[in-house]
């Protein structure tokens, strides 16, 4: 009796012992088949934006972009339209260059040079690449006669420079907090306040008759590989450039009372 009782926990450590090689062993396995997933997302929203950018070529605008935009300017809310137009807001110079710079310059004062680079990158070649595919494909922005415009501006529709921006921009300001901060209250609002922007800067724009959804869409696609590259520059870099920024506060050392 008291030798089975004796070979129980034995039996549990080889239990775990099995289960932690096991684990050790599928790592790879998972890394492999993530790596791959990722990959083949990336492929479909490349293809996905080049089926996109072709058919935007062949017509100004599509009838679902013309009832789209109806129906979410039909929404008669003041607090609707508040919202809209304070998330479309800091898109506009010259608040966007403000706004940027003084972000940089935080991220700087907090030693962290190498994150301050790639930000600086991030906002400059999201807005970039936007300007070049817009001059590129020379879709006209809504009508008057169309839909409700708010401002007439006097530049290309396709894709939306605002939903870049804000993609690469505060897409790649969400990576930094998601990966250097610690989970915590303070890591959950910065996530949340720079999130919301990125998730409802398209639909703002629609409404404001700025930008037909599928200008919207496109943006969502090709802002995504555009984050995509500008965060694998970044892990690139990571290790090569500013290698001795303190990344956080070092951990205060126990002292040996022994």
């Amino acid at each position: 009796m008291s030798e089975q009782i004796g070979e129980k926990p034995i039996e549990k450590i080889k239990d775990a012992a099995s289960n932690a090689a096991r684990a050790e062993t599928e790592r790879p396995h998972v890394r492999r088949y993530r790596t791959v997933l990722f990959q083949i997302v990336l492929v479909l929203v490349a293809g996905s934006f080049a089926v996109l950018t072709f058919l935007v070529k062949a017509m100004p605008f599509f009838a679902v972009d013309l009832q789209i935009t109806r129906a979410i300017q039909l929404i008669n809310l003041p607090a609707f339209a508040l919202l809209m137009n304070l998330i479309s807001w800091p898109g506009f110079g010259p608040q966007s260059f403000i706004l940027t710079l003084v972000i940089i310059l935080l991220i700087f004062g907090f030693g962290l040079h190498w994150e301050a680079v790639m930000t600086l990158v991030a906002a400059a070649f999201s807005s970039g690449i936007n300007v070049l595919v817009k001059d590129l494909v020379q879709r006209p922005r809504p009508a008057a006669n169309q839909v409700h415009v708010f401002a007439s501006l006097n530049s290309y529709s396709f894709p939306s420079g605002h939903v870049m921006f804000y993609l690469g921009f505060l897409g790649f300001i969400w990576f930094l907090v998601f990966t250097l901060l610690k989970p915590s209250i303070k890591r959950t609002l910065l996530l949340v306040f720079s999130g919301i922007p990125i998730a409802l800067v398209g639909i703002s724009r629609i409404y404001q008759g700025e930008h037909w959804a599928s200008d919207v869409l496109g943006s969502y696609l090709l802002g995504t590989l555009t984050l995509v590259a500008i965060i694998r520059i970044y892990l690139w870099g990571k290790t090569r450039f500013f290698v001795r920024q303190p990344v956080a506060p070092a951990a205060p050392q126990e002292i040996n009372q022994g």
